[in-house]
């Protein structure tokens, strides 16, 4: 009578349990170690381990039932011989050794070792049939399923842009999605073009066939849930109707492109299109996919990360002599520095990213990558909604004034994004004081809001910082020109020592600004003003009161009136001077008197 010891291979994914059924009456011996690799897996929420033990649970059944004698041996591992790589399949190949017993295995390096340390070896293939228990609920336009265990199961059904959930009659039990998630990993295993993507602590990602399977595990989730996504249906680029210049652009290898849209909305739908397409032009086009679920041809070789990184996924891509790169999808910083480095390296990337807009794709760029690089690693933008393409932007770096702006020294790189079919240019993107906007260019043509938006808000944040307060408004004169209102005991602040504050500011942001107190009875107006014998007499025409002087929005005095209403100031004084001068260059000076009725 034969004894058999199965390694962890043959117990996860039920081939085990399988090829016992053809034996009469055998004798299992488990190794110790293998139990506990398999509950060390469980431990840490990895569906690897869960299938593991409902297989151990088979086995126990068979041996209460007379079918198997089951019996235990060896020593139990300690945590750190579990994580260390080849410790546990030594020990149960020791296992079978000292109980001259048949070592069943299902991983080719286990057989070729046991046999060549004498040791008598099973072989298990793949079995032919298994249980398909996750296909039972796809229809024919099903696109995802939603389990959850004592919850009636969610189907999303319907083609991107006509998505429909449909909650079916039927309560899923907690051991019934056991099953169903043990089926799936047993299947990952052993089917061909299907594998297990990760597995991780509470949550496994499954490639079968066409379908990728998420399971999440406590601690991860609060319980059991599977959720299972499918495509619906498969195109080509000739059904998206893009233009022969659009496809010459894609193909010149001058452009990096990013597929954008909302989740659903049919981006890997179109992505596999295009590189299909490119892979028929005669071009050797890779992906770079983490899950691998991009349903392409045999032609196009599918990769992950390399141990667990995108970044040594892209030091391998160089090495390759690829002409084109799908990234499906860049999430994390590091995603992005790899499309940057390899477009950068001269090959074509197309990228896929999550955005409701277009001019979103670009902004995930924005502070993860220098400015000034976007248009070269970012040249064109599709933006996907419905299963269509809704838009289609491309970009140019330019050297101008900012739409908006009016100073010619405020000239600086702008990122101009355009629509491609009528080439209305849709945004401006450039550096703003420390910040960098997006500039909605077609609202900036009607009435500047933008433009006004943002240096309000630049505005506000250095006096805020300047001063600290809060009570501060800011109005347009015009869309050259602000006038800051605020307490009139913080204006002196705001405006700095000789009007610097105020300078830096309208140098910073491209504006005239003037400052006025904030109080409701501040008053303003257009003095006159005489100049006699090297004296500049300043008419206010309200006497015996406090008022300010402003040029061109700067405090230049501040003095009460005579009985007459006449503020006098020599021209040999350093502000004096500063009113002559300002005559001379005709610059707009006006008083401001707090508290006069009039």
């Amino acid at each position: 009578m034969l004894i058999y010891v199965p390694d962890t291979s043959v117990i996860v994914d039920g081939r085990f349990t399988l090829f016992l059924e053809e034996e009469k009456n055998p004798t299992v011996i488990l190794a110790e170690a293998m139990l506990a690799e398999i509950e060390h897996q469980a431990n840490e929420g990895r569906s690897l381990g869960f299938a593991g033990l409902e297989e151990l649970k088979k086995l126990r059944t068979m041996a209460d039932d007379g079918l198997i004698d089951l019996d235990f041996y060896g020593r139990r591992p300690s945590s750190a011989n579990i994580k260390e790589e080849g410790e546990i399949d030594d020990l149960i190949m020791s296992t079978a050794l000292e109980n001259d017993a048949v070592l069943v295995t299902g991983d080719q390096i286990q057989r070729y070792i046991s046999e060549i340390k004498g040791i008598r070896t099973k072989y298990l293939e793949h079995p032919k049939t298994a249980v398909r228990n996750i296909e039972e609920f796809f229809g024919e336009l099903t696109s995802s399923i939603h389990l959850k265990g004592n919850c009636n199961p969610i189907l999303k059904e319907g083609t991107p842009g006509n998505v429909n959930s449909r909650k079916l009659d039927i309560v899923i039990t907690e051991n019934e999605l056991e099953s169903i998630a043990s089926n799936v990993v047993k299947r990952a295993r052993m089917e061909e073009n299907s594998y297990i993507e990760s597995d991780l602590n509470g949550a496994t990602v499954v490639q079968l066939h066409d379908m990728r399977v998420v399971i999440t595990r406590p601690p991860f989730s609060d319980s059991v849930e599977i959720t299972a996504v499918k495509p619906i249906r498969k195109l080509s680029i000739e059904d998206y109707a893009l233009g022969g210049t659009l496809k010459e652009r894609i193909l010149s290898r001058s452009s990096g492109v990013l597929i954008a849209g909302s989740p659903g909305a049919g981006k890997s739908t179109l992505v596999q299109a295009l590189a299909e397409w490119i892979s028929s032009m005669g071009r050797i086009v890779k992906t770079m996919e983490n899950p691998r679920d991009l349903q392409v041809s045999k032609e196009i070789t599918q990769y992950t990360s390399l141990e667990g990184s995108m970044e040594k996924t892209g030091d391998i891509m160089l090495l390759l002599r690829t002409d084109y790169t799908v990234f499906d999808e860049m999430r994390i910083t590091p995603d992005f520095r790899v499309y940057v480095d390899l477009r950068l390296a001269g090959i074509g990337m197309i990228g896929v990213v999550h955005a409701t807009r277009a001019i979103d794709a670009i902004q995930r760029f924005i502070g993860r990558v220098e400015l000034g690089l976007i248009p070269q690693v970012i040249d064109t933008i599709m933006f996907v909604e419905g299963g269509q393409i809704r838009s289609v932007m491309v970009t140019e770096s330019v050297v101008k004034v900012p739409h908006g702006m009016n100073q010619d020294d405020l000239a600086r790189p702008v990122i101009i994004v355009s629509d491609y079919f009528t080439n209305e240019v849709k945004y401006e993107i450039y550096s703003f004081g420390e910040q960098i906007f997006a500039v909605p260019v077609d609202s900036a043509v009607k009435n500047e809001t933008a433009i006004q938006k943002y240096a309000r808000e630049g505005i506000l944040r250095e006096i805020r910082n300047l001063t600290g307060i809060n009570e501060i408004t800011i109005e347009y004169l015009n869309e050259n020109r602000v006038v800051i209102k605020c307490p009139e005991e913080q204006i002196s602040r705001i405006i700095g020592r000789g009007g610097t504050n105020v300078a830096d500011l309208e140098k910073k942001i491209g504006l005239h600004i003037d400052v006025e107190p904030s109080s409701e009875n501040a008053k303003r107006g257009i003095p006159g003003i005489e100049i006699k014998n090297r004296i500049v007499y300043i008419n206010i025409g309200k006497p015996n009161v406090q008022a300010k002087i402003f040029v061109n929005g700067v405090l230049i005095l501040q003095a009460k009136t005579s009985s007459r209403g006449i503020i006098r100031a020599r021209t040999s004084t350093e502000t004096g001077a500063a009113i002559f001068s300002a005559i001379k260059k005709n610059q707009k000076i006006e008083y401001f008197v707090e508290g006069s009725a009039d």
